[in-house]
């Protein structure tokens, strides 16, 4: 769990910052610095394909990958289902944002191939490293959010630490099911970089 804490300090030390800095980070130094932060996972998504020793299996995952996403239009999905909460519990302007802060940020921060195969690789091994990269990047983001999206994405990071903890401590309880090169095809077959796209269009609204 030691990685999922650092991932959940990380969030609520950068929405402090966000709320301090609010008037400081512009809309356009926003979208450049989550743009950097896609960027970044997008490398180190390449850097984990890299290290797949089986580059057909990893093709294979991309390309079935793909096609459920297309097939079941996910990303489609995932915004209707954050439209649907934020007016199930928008209440007023105030409550309004409060809410799409809190499920812009929880989305982001939850989707992707980082924050489920790090959570793996912490209960499987002990090795933090995945999750302790995702808690910059995720510290950085959450500047941004919480400037443009207010205090809602502070308490996003108690839904990392229900979620990454869960998968971490099932991955502690099944490591047998659980194998090195399974967790490298997973990462390499992943789209990062799209929780990210759709954060860098929330905060342009």
């Amino acid at each position: 769990m030691t990685g999922t804490w650092i991932n959940v300090v990380a969030i609520m030390i950068g929405s402090l910052v966000g709320l301090f800095l609010k008037k400081v980070i512009s809309e356009k130094l926003g979208n450049s610095l989550m743009q950097a932060v896609g960027l970044c996972v997008v490398i180190i998504g390449i850097a984990g394909a890299l290290k797949s020793e089986d580059m057909i299996i990893t093709i294979v995952s991309l390309a079935i990958g793909a096609l459920v996403g297309e097939s079941i239009d996910i990303e489609k999905r995932m915004d209707s289902f954050a439209l649907k909460i934020e007016n199930r519990f928008s209440q007023g302007r105030e409550a309004g944002w409060f809410v799409r802060g809190f499920v812009t940020a929880s989305l982001l921060f939850a989707v992707g191939a980082m924050a489920i195969v790090g959570s793996i690789e912490s209960g499987f091994n002990g090795n933090h490293e995945i999750l302790i990269t995702k808690s910059l990047l995720d510290f950085i983001a959450s500047i941004v959010l919480t400037a443009s999206l207010g205090i809602g994405v502070f308490f996003s990071a108690f839904v990392i630490l229900i979620y990454q903890g869960s998968i971490t401590i099932a991955s502690t309880l099944l490591t047998t099911l659980f194998s090195a090169n399974l967790t490298m095809v997973i990462t390499a077959g992943a789209n990062p970089q799209a929780p990210i796209q759709r954060a860098i269009s929330k905060v342009n609204r």
